[in-house]
């Protein structure tokens, strides 16, 4: 294949992994390396957490850069989100944006105001919890309705759960507020809900879910009896799909199995499925999502336990699970994902991925369904970036963790 140098492409230079150590090069390396090659190497430069595994296919990780030619601007439109988690538009352009505590804002299209929606169901907001992602009803315009997931604390724990209910006319309430679905087992703890919501173009909905993070629910994600650790589809009153995986032994609503924390799931232009999770240390991964699929986690990862442990004796294929289209070591933490199909001609369809350790946004070209190149964005900002909205306006937008609103906008 050429390079995306010699097809006139410009080329990424190499930053390193805030979250991560090792050493970057500098610009003349950089840019002798471009003279040599034709092409600029990948923008990771620390040392892999596990140097003996191997990819499966080459271009599986750390494909070559590339570098944005079009002039951009970066501006933080709003700094007063407190914890924001998921963010959609509005018809009207405006921004509908989840605040973990429990209730979302309502931000204008410019940034200037805010106003909040309350009304929630109580939500569990220790640790990864509270009200997280966000999706409007394909038919808003006319039901109103908005769909919500969330950490519900009940008896003996929490789990992540799907509501729906109706804006009010004033925008200051959700009217009869919903719980549609119940990702059990119940448990008790803090982390790994996954939670992203995507509707298909039938109005189907996908939900992802987290495997909750430790040892004893680790299994769980190939447990085709729990709803822990998976992607699933259902219809907007919470039932199984039409035409979900029919397997002896799937729960009805699950689509694909062997995830761990799903944050991240887009469409692309094709109407597929995308998504992003990440691994524990390395091995996040990025995949295309097919029904009836084993994407191996607790069975098979590139990535190694927090303690250095490596995972099932360092299994990294297997037989009967489906390899990740791409992954990353050291991990990048990425949430929110998005395909971009606005005003920067050289963006169209690219993947964006906000990141949370890594602190930025990636950028990946796709071509058939593999990743060609790879580029970093907004790594000045040292922010962990929550979620990313390809915008209604044509403009790419994003949430941090501390609180910004940001506008990445053609010059």
């Amino acid at each position: 294949m050429k390079s995306l140098f010699s097809k006139g492409i410009p080329l990424f230079g190499l930053i390193l992994l805030i979250s991560c150590g090792g050493n970057s090069k500098s610009q003349n390396t950089q840019n002798e390396t471009v003279v040599e090659n034709g092409k600029l190497p990948n923008p990771e430069t620390s040392t892999p957490n596990s140097p003996e595994y191997k990819p499966a296919f080459s271009g599986q990780t750390r494909i070559e850069g590339i570098k944005t030619s079009t002039p951009y601007q970066v501006e933080a439109i709003n700094s007063e989100l407190g914890k924001p988690w998921g963010i959609t538009n509005l018809p009207d352009g405006r921004f509908l944006i989840t605040e973990k505590s429990g209730f979302m804002n309502i931000v204008s299209a410019d940034g200037k105001t805010i106003s909040k929606v309350e009304g929630f169901p109580k939500v569990d907001s220790r640790g990864q919890g509270g009200l997280l992602d966000v999706a409007l009803d394909p038919d808003f315009n006319n039901s109103r309705m908005i769909f919500f997931s969330f950490s519900e604390p009940v008896s003996g724990g929490n789990h992540t759960a799907v509501g729906k209910g109706k804006l009010s006319a004033d925008e200051k309430n959700i009217e009869n507020p919903t719980v549609i679905f119940q990702a059990t087992p119940t448990y008790c703890g803090r982390l790994h809900y996954g939670s992203r919501l995507v509707f298909d173009k039938d109005g189907n909905l996908f939900v992802s879910t987290g495997e909750r993070s430790d040892l004893q629910t680790r299994a769980f994600a190939q447990k085709q009896d729990s709803y822990l650790g998976k992607v699933l589809k259902i219809t907007k009153d919470g039932k199984p799909a039409p035409g979900n995986p029919n397997i002896s032994g799937w729960k009805p609503e699950i689509y694909s199995t062997g995830h761990r924390n799903p944050q991240g799931m887009a469409m692309d232009e094709k109407g597929q499925l995308w998504e992003a999770e990440m691994g524990p240390r390395g091995g996040d991964e990025l995949n295309l999502i097919q029904p009836g699929k084993n994407y191996g986690w607790g069975d098979v990862t590139y990535g190694i336990e927090y303690s250095g442990k490596k995972i099932n004796n360092g299994t990294t294929q297997k037989a009967g699970t489906e390899q990740p289209v791409y992954y990353w070591y050291p991990s990048i933490s990425m949430s929110g994902i998005t395909f971009y199909t606005g005003n920067i001609s050289e963006w169209k369809n690219n993947l964006f991925l906000g990141c949370l350790g890594g602190e930025k946004i990636i950028r990946l070209v796709i071509n058939d369904n593999k990743v060609i190149g790879e580029e970093w964005l907004l790594e000045d900002k040292k922010d962990r970036i929550r979620d990313v909205l390809n915008g209604n306006d044509g403009n790419l937008y994003a949430v941090s963790d501390s609180g910004k609103l940001y506008k990445i906008s053609k010059k």
